[in-house]
């Protein structure tokens, strides 16, 4: 990336600020122009075109947010980043909702600053990049009923196009996500397409069940700890969050996790930095940071098991998984993969699905998602005697649910 190629329009009616911002981004080589008001902001992109925009939140009588409204609707080639004197969860998630690429908190820092613009530029590169066909059955999926970007999910329903909106938009942004859903819609490979798509894909992503752990195992786990810490500790050891650094960490289950350990999570999210278990010092860490959960954190929150400043620290890009059954043309698809999947994996031939059987999948209720229509192909593979899986091939508990 030569920064010289991008010119980067400085919106902000404090006339320090702005000249500070455009200083920190003039001394690496980019092109930048200054406005010092949201409407000589709004003139400047009509004279000319911009890369990308940098401007303040909180301006009178046009906002930023105006600006990205006007930016979005004449200039939807041109990248925004908001500036936010207050750091507001609420307004981080409206600007993103409405097409941010990022913001900036202040006070400013200016390695922060250079990086999230680079991480902009970078984005902007990939996507005037000629598009390369991917090698076929390099990937999970890669198949006629895979996603294009996103091989691994199968279908085409209204529910999961709008995740991959949600992924496309997120992914090159370093803003945490919160993804919630019942067990089974497949929460772990939206965090890991996120990851994938993004400036971290080259750095490692960690995933971890906060729920399959005692508290102090887990605090071992997350944090790491010094030699002698407790017994056991023969010697120092780096956590989760260390071995992410410059990558993606995964916090599975997050609502299992433990209130104390709530409180140590929420300092790292705040300030990027942990304590070892039995260190003083704290050790930065670069990580974004992705949870996951199948509880209702607010019911959470008001029972008391859950601390409602982390669900708003976590929760500033909420995905929500739709269940199997609120997608029900999908199931096909699905289920021919599977199928696909499961000749392999036993050595069987069987060729495709009979309308009944198939018409008995798509009308059942699917409690277990995903996870439980791979099961239950599994399943009737394994056990059918002819080269079509046919109703008499359907388990007894989901044909019990589907009268034909």
């Amino acid at each position: 990336m030569n920064p010289a190629e991008f010119k980067i329009l400085v919106i902000d009616d404090e006339v320090n600020h702005a000249e500070a911002m455009a200083e920190i981004l003039e001394r690496v080589g980019y092109h930048v122009t200054v406005a010092t008001s949201g409407e000589n902001g709004i003139r400047t992109l009509g004279a000319e075109t911009f890369d990308i925009v940098v401007t303040d939140l909180k301006m009178t009588p046009v906002t930023g947010l105006d600006v990205l409204t006007h930016v979005r609707k004449e200039s939807p080639s041109t990248e925004v980043l908001l500036v936010s004197g207050h750091g507001s969860v609420e307004q981080a998630v409206e600007a993103i909702k409405m097409g941010a690429a990022n913001y900036l908190t202040k006070p400013l820092k200016v390695d922060e600053v250079r990086e999230r613009v680079k991480e902009v530029c970078d984005q902007i590169e990939r996507r005037q990049a000629p598009v390369q066909a991917p090698k076929r059955g390099t990937q999970l999926g890669a198949s006629s009923e895979s996603s294009g970007l996103f091989p691994e999910f199968i279908g085409e329903s209204p529910q999961l196009k709008h995740i991959f909106g949600m992924i496309k938009k997120v992914a090159p942004t370093p803003a945490t996500v919160l993804i919630t859903g019942a067990n089974g819609t497949g929460k772990e490979l939206v965090a890991r397409a996120i990851h994938r798509e993004s400036p971290r894909r080259d750095y490692p992503f960690v995933a971890l069940n906060c729920g399959a752990m005692s508290e102090s195992i887990l605090e071992s786990e997350l944090f790491g700890h010094v030699r002698g810490a407790f017994t056991g500790a023969v010697a120092s050891r780096e956590g989760r969050f260390e071995f992410a650094d410059k990558g993606t960490i995964f916090l599975d289950e997050i609502g299992d996790m433990p209130l104390g350990l709530q409180v140590k999570l929420l300092r790292v999210v705040q300030e990027r930095e942990v304590i070892r278990v039995g260190a003083n010092a704290p050790t930065h860490v670069d990580v974004r940071i992705i949870a996951a959960t199948n509880r209702v954190l607010e019911d959470e929150i008001k029972q008391g098991k859950f601390r409602e400043d982390l669900y708003y620290r976590l929760k500033v890009v909420h995905i929500q998984m739709p269940e199997l059954r609120e997608r029900r043309e999908d199931i096909p698809l699905l289920t021919r993969f599977f199928l696909k999947e499961a000749n392999r994996a036993f050595g069987r031939e069987i060729k495709d699905i009979d309308s009944q059987a198939m018409q008995q999948l798509v009308n059942f209720e699917w409690p277990g998602n995903v996870r439980q229509l791979k099961n239950v192909i599994e399943t009737m593979v394994v056990l059918s005697s002819s080269d079509t899986l046919q109703a008499d091939d359907v388990p007894e508990d989901v044909k019990g649910e589907n009268p034909v």
